[in-house]
């Protein structure tokens, strides 16, 4: 395997599989099987999961929700998915952990780096709900201060496209995709792989981010094995 850690970034509408909102059992069990084939290999694995399928602390607030009230659901919202993956992971027999930024007891452990980092260590599949704890932070910033925090070689962003491409796939039958991409580059030509916090955050701790289509089957396991699978972001 190319990469021993990685954090696995999944956004909460992939939970979503083919319905308009909430969470698809079916597309939960493909994932934990996905990131079996993983841990089978000795991979350690951590993961953010956003909670858009549920609540958006942005779109609240365009609506005229107060914008901290409304982050905060937003992050509930990521411990509601997190709890759903960890009963998806452990009903394929993998041991698993979530923590929380906020601090919910009875329902998870709270985020304790030192902690996170024993559990990877000792082959658990660690769930990071919550975001970073504070409002106005995307789970994308979440994702990429864990990864740092727990020492990960790799950001892997799973999405519905298959890497990153100069114009919209989905729009625009004429774009092309980037094998691989520089920090720079991505930032020169405007282009949208996270939020320019998060972004910023993994390119000043030289963290690689790897944007890939997490619906296809077996693709996690490519990806970790070092395939050329999505578009690869780095210095």
């Amino acid at each position: 395997m190319k990469y021993k850690r990685i954090l696995l970034k999944l956004s909460g509408e992939a939970l979503m599989g083919n319905r308009q909102y909430g969470i698809d059992p079916e597309r939960l069990a493909e994932y934990a099987e996905d990131i079996r084939s993983i841990t089978e290999q000795g991979v350690q694995v951590a993961i953010v999961i956003g909670g858009g399928n549920i609540f958006r602390g942005v779109a609240g607030a365009s609506n005229g929700m107060d914008r901290v009230q409304g982050d905060h659901m937003g992050m509930l919202a990521t411990v509601i998915n997190g709890l759903a993956l960890q009963s998806a992971l452990e009903d394929a027999d993998i041991p698993t952990r979530l923590q929380t930024a906020i601090k919910i007891n009875e329902v998870a452990e709270p985020f304790i780096r030192r902690k996170a980092m024993r559990h990877l260590e000792k082959g658990r599949v660690v769930i990071f709900g919550g975001g970073t704890g504070n409002p106005y932070f995307t789970t994308d910033s979440a994702a990429v201060l864990r990864a740092i925090e727990i020492e990960a070689d790799v950001i892997l962003k799973g999405t519905r496209v298959d890497g990153i491409y100069n114009a919209d796939p989905e729009k625009d039958i004429t774009a092309v995709k980037f094998d691989q991409i520089s920090f720079d580059d991505v930032l020169r030509k405007g282009l949208k792989v996270m939020d320019t916090t998060a972004f910023t955050l993994s390119q000043e701790n030289k963290l690689p981010i790897i944007v890939f289509d997490m619906n296809k089957k077996g693709n996690l396991l490519r990806v970790v094995s070092g395939e050329t699978i999505g578009t690869e972001v780095n210095l």
